[in-house]
């Protein structure tokens, strides 16, 4: 007889049928041999075992079978995983699925749910229990299952106490706690998630549900040129990554090294000493213990500090002047990259000048009013502070930190001011810590103190934070068919989620109820392709066809959603109501687009409701999302059909959705022509309000020249992409790309 310690503690007897069964479910309708994986049971056991160690060691094994010819193992080890998640809070908390209402309720006794769940009846809860469908936990990969466990599931005094259908019914229940029919739309919600038609952003997936959670995936600030909005801007810097925000940051009107300060001369430091203190309150304060803050910092190819800034975090230089764990982001005119074409010169400038002598800050400029008074500049005599380099050179420089470590990102700003909707409100400065989420934002001002006896008060002119909400349709799942209803669904979603969340800062809120901003962002392009039997490369038209179908059904359903609630309080003076979408007028969608009776349609809606929202789409890089729902990040093509990622915490195998029928149709990146990829980068981008999270990816066993990727970078800005996140390399004699770090709250 054989002997197991179960969970209780107890010693029994070891039972076959009872392992037997879960490995029945486990392998249930797929293709593997169950009776392989049961082999291993005898070579696991020793004496007083735990039932624990058994399924976890049974997990183990599944995955060590997984191979690109047998991928199903995978699923095997998922459902494995989720059948042990689901016995350890059965274990934890005294019961499993069949009593929500005790699950909110304990959990909210425990303030660990957000007790507005309970606006909600017993019987209105009892409802929505009977289209939760345990079953569904069985639907994950273990890369998916595990990602979900670990991250995801609540822990109550560091034991998992929810389980997966609880989540998203809960998640669904706060999202439609403000609508008419609130039951309705959350068994609605809870279908969308829980067959993973739509992935949450990190934020709103972990957040929604415990109490006073922020859902805002994205934050941008400016900080002005003086030292009350310095430290101001670190304390909000620490805020937004204290609740999991994404930060990104616009240090370009900080007066360069060698300005004047106080009337002295040559007193200034420049950027980098602040830049350093942000990137050391980025590592202080982590977000939410999932790992340390992120933020993008952000300079003018114009300011005298850009070459400083390029060393940030390159090998050589001097060390004082480095900071490794920000991501440094150039900001680029059309002027500058016109200048770097002819191989002219470029002048720098410090912005504290300037500013003093002309009353203009000049970051806040672009397009021909920039030109004018750049050119203005290069011409005036009498500028103290004023440096002439090669234009060309600069760009190199740029080209060569990005080889070396990824970055900086490079921000068009004139292309992403161009199609600004909201340009009649203020301008966009830069992208956001991975480039696809981006609107207009301003500094807070004219700081000063108010004493009242006692109490000392800090009075400002507030400025905006730009703020977005993420989520992305998963392409993987939705048919051609379902498309414009989760689109509507989506954008009804997001629009909720604005009015359920306090964000961390003020001008962040402020900016939430003036634009209305959402992020309506896809994945798995990749896997859509190859269940359609098309080749990524192969496939502009039909992608610029499906973006333009997202663009206007998330134009409709904000529409829709403007008459039912109302226009965004900006609404009026934009270019929406105008009527030029994305750069165009009607006449151009009806004469030109094959789509012209819908887009009439969406003209003839917004004409006489309005829009919801001022922004309305972003692709984010959802890298780490996307195995949560089994499909390829984003947009953009699989790094590999099937490969086993080796980390400190074992092994975990990543395979596409589709391997087993259609492999053919998956192109790996790393064997795509750069320029294709970046056309159809433009492609998506022109129906994008916000940007495309584009990452380059160069392989240098294929004899890449440092011409070639130069020819890349001018490609996307001459197609009129908006940004460029991460530069990803293949090392010679190396299959493997260079790791990138990824904001969680971008995961969406």
């Amino acid at each position: 007889m054989k002997y197991v310690i179960n969970r209780a503690g107890e010693r029994e007897a070891m039972d076959i049928e009872k392992i037997r069964e879960k490995l029945i479910k486990a392998c249930k309708n797929l293709e593997v041999n169950m009776v392989e994986l049961e082999s291993h049971i005898d070579s696991i056991y020793q004496e007083n075992i735990t039932t624990k160690k058994i399924q976890e060691s049974l997990i183990n094994i599944a995955v060590s079978m997984t191979s690109f010819d047998e991928s199903d193992w995978t699923f095997v080890a998922g459902r494995l995983l989720m059948i042990e998640a689901e016995r350890e809070v059965y274990h934890n908390r005294g019961f499993s699925y069949g009593n929500f209402y005790r699950t909110i309720t304990s959990a909210v006794d425990k303030n660990i749910y957000d007790s507005r769940l309970l606006e909600y009846s017993k019987e209105e809860i009892e409802e929505l229990e009977k289209e939760m469908d345990p079953d569904r936990d069985m639907d994950y990969d273990y890369a998916g299952a595990n990602m979900l466990s670990q991250r995801y599931l609540i822990k109550y005094s560091g034991k998992m106490f929810e389980l997966p259908q609880e989540v998203f019914m809960a998640i669904s229940m706060l999202l439609a706690i403000n609508e008419k029919d609130k039951i309705k739309f959350a068994k609605e919600f809870y279908h969308a998630l829980s067959l993973k038609k739509i992935s949450l952003a990190t934020p709103i997936l972990a957040n929604l549900r415990i109490p006073k959670g922020n859902l805002s995936s994205c934050f941008i600030t400016a900080i002005d040129d003086n030292i009350e909005s310095i430290f101001y801007n670190i304390d909000s810097i620490a805020k937004i990554s204290k609740n999991g925000g994404g930060v990104g940051v616009n240090i370009s009107r900080v007066r360069a090294k060698g300005s004047t300060v106080n009337g002295y001369m040559n007193a200034s430091g420049g950027v980098i000493p602040w830049i350093k203190i942000i990137n050391d309150t980025a590592v202080a304060v982590n977000q939410q213990g999932r790992r340390a803050g992120a933020v993008t910092v952000a300079l003018d190819t114009w300011h005298m500090d850009i070459e400083h800034f390029l060393e940030l975090q390159t090998e050589n230089g001097d060390q004082r002047g480095k900071a490794y764990d920000i991501y440094p982001q150039v900001v680029a005119s059309d002027l500058f990259m016109r200048r770097v074409e002819a191989n002219e010169m470029w002048t720098l400038f410090d912005p504290y000048e300037i500013r003093k002598k002309y009353s203009i800050e000049l970051c806040e400029l672009y397009g021909e009013k920039f030109e004018v008074f750049y050119k203005k500049l290069e011409i005036d005599n009498s500028i103290k502070i004023k440096k002439e380099i090669n234009a060309r050179e600069l760009f190199k420089n740029i080209m060569k930190s990005q080889i070396e470590t990824g970055m900086p990102y490079i921000f068009f700003k004139d292309r992403a001011n161009e199609g600004n909707h909201n340009s009649h409100k203020g301008m966009i400065g830069n992208g956001n810590l991975c480039m696809e989420s981006f609107s207009n934002f301003s500094p807070t001002i004219n700081f000063r103190e108010k004493v009242n006896g006692n109490i000392g008060e800090n009075i400002f002119d507030m400025g905006e934070v730009h703020t977005c909400n993420l989520v992305s349709l998963n392409l993987a799942e939705i048919e051609n068919d379902e498309i414009e209803k989760f689109v509507s669904l989506t954008v009804r979603l997001l629009d909720n989620t604005i009015d359920l969340t306090i964000t961390p800062i003020k001008e962040s809120n402020k900016h939430n109820m003036l634009y209305r901003t959402i992020g309506v962002g896809a994945m798995g392009l990749a896997d859509y392709l190859a269940r359609e039997f098309m080749i990524y490369e192969d496939s502009i038209e039909e992608i610029d066809n499906l973006f333009e179908k997202i663009s206007l059904y998330s134009l409709k359903a904000s529409a829709l959603l403007s008459k039912e609630r109302g226009s965004y309080p900006a609404y009026e003076g934009s270019q929406w109501e105008k009527g030029i979408f994305f750069g165009k007028d009607k006449n151009y969608y009806s004469k030109s687009s094959k789509y012209s009776k819908d887009w009439m349609e969406v003209y003839s809606l917004i004409e006489n409701f309005g829009l919801r929202n001022g922004e309305l789409t972003a692709i984010a890089p959802n890298t780490s999302t996307s195995l949560l729902m089994g499909a390829t990040a984003s947009v953009n093509p699989t790094f590999a059909k099937f490969y086993i990622e080796k980390n400190q915490k074992g092994a975990v195998p990543r395979t596409v959705k589709y391997l087993k029928d259609r492999a053919w149709f998956y192109p790996e990146f790393k064997n795509i022509d750069p320029k294709i990829y970046v056309e159809i980068m433009a492609t998506i981008g022109k129906w994008i309000t916000q940007g495309v999270s584009m990452e380059l990816l160069f392989d240098l066993n294929k004899d890449i020249r440092a011409k070639d990727i130069y020819e890349i970078l001018f490609t996307a800005w001459k197609k009129g992409c908006k940004s460029i996140y991460y530069i990803r390399t293949i090392q010679k004699n190396s299959n493997i790309a260079k790791d990138k770090e990824e904001c969680e709250s971008c995961s969406g």
